[in-house]
This record gives C-alpha cells, sequence and structure tokens, in this order.
C-alpha cells in the first residue's frame, strides 16, 4: 500500500534558469538536440486559462473495489491499494468515499506543438509536426527525469489549462499537425484522457503517437493498442535492479509492453539515455540490443540519447559522445539496422541510412530534414523499403 503523497520543494524551470543552471539547451528537457536548433515548439494560444490544481476530477473504470471503502488502481504494475482520501503514488489518481478517480482528464499541463522528430520519430511522417498533450504525475520515479518539474509533482504544483478532449481536437484540427503525440511525462497516469483524444483523434484523420516508459498492465494496453499508430518506449537500462533502485519500477513489465507492441504489428522506436556510469555497462548494452533484434526484430529503430545532469542526477556528467557511439556501433553489430545518436546536433547518427546501399535516405540536423531519399518508403538509390510510417 502506498503512503499518503508527501510533497517534496523543488524549484521549478524558470527558478533553475535563474540560478544559472544553464539553461534550457543545456538540459536537454524533452530531447533537445542542441542549443543551435531553430524554434521547434509554438505554444497554442488557449481559450481557457492556466491555473494551479486540478478542474474535472471524474471516476475512473481503471479502479477496483476492495473491503472497508479501499480501491485498487489497475492501470500499472504498481496496482496501488487506496483508502478514502489516498493517491496513488502517481499523484494523480485518488480514492474519494470509495470511488477510484482520476484527476488528470482534460487538465494538461503542457499543449505544445512540436517536430514530430523531437518525441523522437524518426520513422514517423518526418518533418511533420505532431501536437503534445501531457498532464502532471508519473507512476515511476526517474531519479534523471527530465520533466521533473511536471512529472514528478501533483496537479496542485503545475499551472494547467481546463481542456477537454473535444477542445483539444479543435486546436488539432484548426492546425497543420499530421498527428497527436502523448508525451513528455508519462501517458499512462493520464490513460482515461488519452482514450478520448485517441479515439477523436482517428475519427479525425490524426495519427496517435506515444512516448512512454511502457509502465502498464495488459488489459489497458490492449485497449489502447487499437488507437495507437506508433509507440516511442523507453528502454532505460536492461539491468533489474538499474529499475528498482533508479528508475523505481521493474524491467519485466516494460519488455512484456515492447513485446505486445510488435506482435500488434504497431510501429515502434526504442530510446535508451545512456548515463554515465550507471547504464553505458557496453555489455549490457549489447544484450539489450541482442533482445531488441530477437525479440522486436532488426528494423525497430534505436535512439541512444545523451544525458545532462539534472534532478537528482546533477552530479554525474553528461555522456561523452565517444560512449553514444561505442553503443551506436554495439546496436549495429547485433544487428540492428536503424541506430541513432540523440541530442548531439551535426552528428552523422542523427541521419537514416539505408541499410542495403549505405546511403543517406534522411539527412537530419536536430529536428530539421536537410534531405530526403524516400519515395513510397522506399531508398531512391537502391529501391530497398525502409520499414516506417511514411504516409
Amino acid at each position: 500500500m502506498p503512503e499518503p503523497y508527501q510533497r517534496n520543494r523543488l524549484l521549478s524551470r524558470r527558478e533553475l534558469l535563474r540560478a544559472g543552471v544553464g539553461g534550457i539547451c543545456a538540459l536537454g528537457l524533452g530531447g533537445l538536440a542542441g542549443c543551435n536548433q531553430p524554434p521547434a515548439t509554438e505554444e497554442l494560444p488557449l481559450a481557457t486559462g492556466a491555473q494551479r490544481g486540478f478542474m474535472r476530477p471524474v471516476p475512473s473504470p481503471w479502479f477496483s473495489e476492495l473491503a472497508g471503502g479501499r480501491v485498487r488502481c489497475e492501470l500499472c504494475p504498481k496496482r496501488c491499494e487506496l483508502a478514502e482520501g489516498q493517491r496513488a503514488l502517481c499523484r494523480v489518481r485518488e480514492n474519494r468515499g470509495g470511488v477510484g478517480y482520476t484527476l488528470a482528464y482534460g487538465n494538461p499541463a503542457l499543449l505544445q506543438e512540436d517536430p514530430v522528430e523531437r518525441k523522437p520519430f524518426f520513422h514517423v511522417l518526418p518533418g511533420s509536426r505532431a501536437l503534445s498533450i501531457a498532464t502532471a504525475g508519473c507512476n515511476l520515479a526517474c531519479s534523471f527525469c527530465e520533466v521533473w518539474d511536471m512529472a514528478q509533482v501533483a496537479p496542485e504544483e503545475v499551472h494547467a489549462h481546463d481542456m477537454p478532449p473535444e477542445v483539444v481536437l479543435q486546436h488539432a484540427t484548426e492546425s497543420d499537425v499530421r498527428s497527436l503525440s502523448y508525451g513528455f511525462g508519462e501517458p499512462v497516469v493520464f490513460f482515461e484522457y488519452m482514450a478520448a483524444l485517441a479515439t477523436m483523434a482517428r475519427e479525425a484523420g490524426l495519427l496517435n503517437l506515444v512516448h512512454t516508459a511502457g509502465y502498464i498492465e495488459p488489459e489497458p494496453l490492449e485497449q489502447l493498442g487499437g488507437l495507437l499508430d506508433a509507440a516511442n518506449v523507453d528502454l532505460k537500462s536492461f539491468d533489474p535492479e538499474f529499475y528498482r533502485q533508479v528508475v523505481g519500477g521493474e524491467l519485466d513489465p516494460v519488455l512484456r509492453t515492447l513485446r505486445w507492441l510488435a506482435d500488434q504489428g504497431i510501429h515502434i522506436e526504442v530510446t535508451n539515455i545512456v548515463i554515465p556510469t550507471l547504464n553505458d555497462d557496453m555489455a549490457m548494452i549489447r544484450t539489450m540490443c541482442q533482445w531488441i533484434a530477437d525479440e522486436l526484430g532488426p528494423d525497430v529503430p534505436l535512439h541512444f540519447a545523451r544525458f545532462y545532469p539534472l534532478y537528482r542526477l546533477s552530479d554525474l556528467p553528461r555522456t561523452p559522445v565517444s560512449t553514444l557511439e561505442e553503443a551506436r556501433n554495439t546496436a549495429l553489430d547485433a544487428g540492428l539496422r536503424f541506430v541513432y545518436v540523440a541530442r548531439v546536433t551535426g552528428h552523422e547518427g542523427e541521419n537514416t541510412f539505408c541499410p542495403t546501399c549505405g546511403e543517406i535516405v534522411i539527412d537530419r540536423v536536430g529536428f530539421v530534414i536537410q534531405q530526403m531519399r524516400l519515395e513510397q518508403g522506399r531508398c531512391t538509390h537502391c529501391g530497398a523499403e525502409i520499414p516506417g510510417r511514411w504516409e
């Protein structure tokens, strides 16, 4: 049974920047590739003003009733059991009078347009823009959380908007976005909101993209899977103890999620943040890459992302580029065909290479597509098929 949520005083992002901790490019927030990027994000004008707290708590079907007015959340492997008035470890699910509620529904703390490459998705509609949605809360507790001032706090501690799904879809359809992306924070904790949005997006002809830690139970995953077009899953390490000590979860449920997504034919990309001294062992990385190749397939894109010191790991150095390059070579040697270096702007590892002829088929600098050499998903040099969602 989880203990009642205890608030910790953390600097806001604005306070952090005022304190001189290097700015948003140094932090690498949300997958930023570097400081010399053109403006990549556009915050949307919202009809409803931002305010602290939550606006529309709603009952959730993902709770089961227990004796004595207690409830159990069935969304993620933590399966939090809550007494009256108690919140789950994710901070956005609560027992109110013996009924489980979500405090995240229609309550986004982030709503903005981004290049789809920022998600990161490198094999989904390159050069297009996605409408990104996130709320407060997370069901994990990563010591290296890059959006801790949103994900590791309760709704009362962030400014959010009263934005029911139909209002979000109105913004999406009036803009030039081609997809909705549920990420930045952990979309599992706003599952009901995401499912409603995804249903409307599918009807409107938009793709549904999710960037997730994959820490979810099979039943809700199966419900969501019918609405998903692509998923980028953070595989934070291949060491179960790293998950327990640094992430606050277990590895096996994440591997289960990845296998299920692959079995359903949903486009998968995988992100691994390489953290010096914690998960940068090349033998372990080799084992992880071999598992991806064997269990998910050699065509699954893998992004090795640079770690920047922040949150509870601010004493560690940023990842040497040479370590990322060694990890990329290790993955290629394991049989993976599309392996990327993330957050090192201008690096060759940002490009997509045809595994058949070796030519560059997508030339990238950060989030910018310099040149595309693809026609109907095939390399224009040799005609080889490049897996992805190109249309």
